[in-house]
């Protein structure tokens, strides 16, 4: 199956509590992030979390499966268009 690029938006409400649960997450699927940026809102207690990844639709679903199953975390993804060869 092809890899695309692709990104994931994270959106982690009581972010004291669920952060190391993301981030240990985050951390099993390293191979297929080429770029993360984090922004914490203190004053809401949430962050946003942005991906960049290259992984085939099997692997961003199990990825973005996983997040979304965690308590507090929201996810959206997209995959580029599959290559015309």
């Amino acid at each position: 199956m092809e890899k695309r690029l692709g990104f994931v938006g994270l959106i982690i409400e009581d972010r004291e509590k669920n952060a190391a649960a993301v981030n240990a997450l985050l951390s099993e699927f390293g191979e297929l992030i080429l770029a993360r940026t984090g922004v914490p809102c203190p004053e809401r207690n949430c962050s946003a979390i942005t991906l960049v990844i290259d992984a085939t639709t099997d692997e961003l679903g199990s990825l973005t499966g996983k997040l979304g199953r965690l308590s507090g975390v929201s996810v959206k993804s997209m995959l580029s268009k599959p290559s015309k060869t």
